[in-house]
């Protein structure tokens, strides 16, 4: 099955269904987002949070360098990370690119519950039944190194505390 999720996972899309649950739909691989919505999303964020530097995040969503996306709609994806610092680490990005989360604003709060409902599902698919760490690292003291708000997933194993 792992062999097989492995070899279909470019293809395979995960969407949200109005009951909650994730369900996988295989089709030819193509974005969620058309190149118009994400230019739209990139003027809607340069009005709300300034004209922030492309960062290797948006160049995920806009598909011009490879990631394992687990899971995309058009608000988000999810991506497994890079770096690993666990068995099971992706990453929940939103395609509208807020810098941090201390900069996102009060009317960002839907899309940030969603983000944290996508982190969940997601997480539950990964079999982490038995618990996980949601981190979200904001600024130079926080540890961020892409301002691009990102929450990390971690899980299959006993995390330690203090975290840092």
């Amino acid at each position: 099955m792992t062999h097989i999720r492995h070899i279909l996972r470019p293809q395979l899309v995960w969407r949200t269904f109005p009951v909650g649950v994730l369900h996988r739909v295989c089709h030819p691989k193509r974005s969620l987002c058309t190149k118009s919505d994400e230019v739209k999303l990139a003027e809607e964020a340069s009005k709300k949070y300034g004209s922030p530097a492309p960062t290797i995040f948006s160049k995920v969503i806009n598909k011009t360098i490879p990631a394992d996306i687990i899971y995309e709609d058009d608000r988000c994806l999810a991506f497994r990370d890079a770096n690993p610092q666990a068995p099971v680490h992706f990453l929940v990005i939103p395609r509208l690119p807020i810098p941090r989360i201390s900069e996102a604003r009060d009317d960002d709060a839907e899309l940030l519950g969603h983000l944290l409902v996508v982190a969940k599902n997601v997480a539950k698919l990964e079999s982490l039944d038995k618990g996980y760490r949601m981190v979200i690292n904001d600024g130079k003291h926080g540890a961020q190194s892409v301002y691009h708000l990102h929450i990390h997933v971690l899980g299959g194993r006993q995390m330690t505390w203090p975290p840092g």
